[in-house]
């Protein structure tokens, strides 16, 4: 249980990164679509890391 903890690390920063989008398009809608690119790969990254995270405690779970 204690491995899985990264996937909330994930979590905080795809809403981190949700609300920086909201922010920003509302200071200036004219870069909302600059702006979800980013917020796309941000994402992306983001999931990535508590993928990781995931795939070493299934590792620890069924190697040991």
């Amino acid at each position: 249980g204690i491995a899985t903890i990264g996937l909330l690390g994930a979590g905080i920063g795809i809403a981190i990164i949700f609300a920086a989008l909201i922010n920003g398009v509302s200071r200036n809608p004219s870069l909302k679509d600059q702006l979800f690119s980013y917020t796309i790969l941000g994402m992306a990254l983001s999931e990535a890391t508590g993928l990781f995270c995931l795939m070493v405690s299934f590792m620890l779970l069924f190697a040991f």
